[in-house]
């Protein structure tokens, strides 16, 4: 099973490349301005000119990381009357950018930049739900990848150029990942249906929509198939349980010959009944009224009338979609030391090492983003 997080930065990275040189731009005025503490103050002069409230410039973005790259773009659009400004009153501005970086923005560079903000926050959020660490994620698996998918349809569709050719990009990426219906883990959709507010018609309706009818129909019979398979599995070692349990009850009473032809003329009989599975379809989903839905604990409470599907539940729950929350955990890339920070001493950076070591002992998300007003602050000197 591939990594939800890892495919949306593939899909992301491909259609930045659409405007890759307005994004270099922009990248290259926040390194000009961030470059020395003189160009920092003629800054910050030029954002009290326009009445800007200063509250910090975004860190550069980080090549591997595209969210990054989303942040800078974010922060840097609220000063971008600033930067129009020091282009005017610093001519060593144009004059660096002109070398490096094609150039200072124009005016359609912020354009394509502010017109695929709402588009990249999109990818942005869902990257932040599923990566997760502290709750369930595998649920939210139909609602977020097709969720997308439909939304870059939509904007492929857009009257804004650059939008356009940037959705199209990220559809042909998106269709080799997750545009076949025969490559899609089934225990995601198995995990959308014990989510008490979608169930199997939820499931069913979204395959309907994304997929033409052969398919559709093709993926939905594969997965209640495999959902009763998967079902009877747990039910065959309930009963293997039970079993064991029964033997050992005859073991004691079997002193007593009425009592034993009574136990297996009764066990042997077949009674037809609706089981869990069936009784947990036929009832009505749970109404989507929070979103901050506990799915864990609706099974735990509800273990008494779903004992064996609970069970179940519970072990098809834990299967994480993205990959992201465990390589933070053993990953050392934040502790390399970039160009910016090489002033640091041999003790600084060891001290930095050793703190964050000891840090993983304190209970905190796993993922976080750094805080660009924080970082700001701390650049100035203004907090230790």
């Amino acid at each position: 099973m591939r990594c939800c997080a890892h495919i949306l930065s593939l899909i992301v990275k491909d259609g930045l490349k659409e405007i890759k040189d307005s994004i270099s731009k922009i990248w290259g005025a926040v390194k000009y301005v961030k470059s020395s503490p003189a160009r920092l103050a003629r800054f910050k002069a030029c954002v009290e000119q326009e009445g800007i409230s200063y509250k910090g410039i975004v860190c550069l973005d980080v090549e591997t990381r595209w969210n990054s790259t989303y942040l800078m773009l974010e922060a840097s659009l609220k000063y971008k009357d600033a930067f129009v400004l020091l282009d005017m009153q610093d001519k060593k501005f144009g004059i660096e950018m002109a070398k490096s970086n094609g150039g200072v923005p124009l005016e359609e560079d912020w354009e394509y930049a502010r017109s695929i903000l709402p588009f990249l926050k999109i990818f942005y959020d869902s990257t932040l739900r599923i990566s997760g660490s502290s709750y369930v994620t595998n649920h939210m698996y139909m609602n977020e990848v097709f969720g997308i998918g439909k939304r870059i349809r939509q904007y492929s569709e857009s009257g804004d150029v650059s939008i356009k050719l940037m959705a199209m990009r990220m559809k042909g990426k998106y269709e080799k990942y997750w545009g076949n219906p025969n490559e899609i883990n089934i225990l995601l959709l198995i995990a959308v249906v014990l989510d008490p507010r979608s169930k199997l018609d939820f499931v069913n309706y979204f395959i309907d929509y994304l997929f033409e009818s052969s398919r559709a129909n093709e993926l939905k019979a594969k997965l209640l198939s495999s959902l009763k398979t998967l079902y009877e599995q747990y039910q065959g070692i309930e009963e293997g349980s039970q079993s064991s349990q029964q033997e050992s009850q005859l073991d004691d009473d079997d002193n007593d010959p009425h009592y034993m032809r009574f136990y297996l003329r009764v066990t042997g009989r077949r009674f037809d009944y609706i089981s869990e599975l069936d009784k947990y379809l036929r009832e009505d989903p749970e109404p989507y009224m929070s979103v901050e839905f506990d799915i864990l604990h609706w099974w735990k409470v509800n273990s008494t009338g779903f004992p064996l599907l609970a069970n179940m539940a519970r072990e098809v729950l834990a299967i994480p979609i993205s990959t992201v929350a465990s390589e933070c955990a053993f990953s050392t890339r934040g502790r390399v030391v970039s160009p910016y920070r090489s002033c640091l001493t041999p003790k600084i950076v060891e001290a930095l090492v050793c703190t964050q070591d000891w840090l993983k002992g304190t209970p905190f998300s796993i993922l976080f983003d750094e805080d660009p007003k924080e970082l700001d602050k701390f650049e100035q000197g203004e907090i230790i």
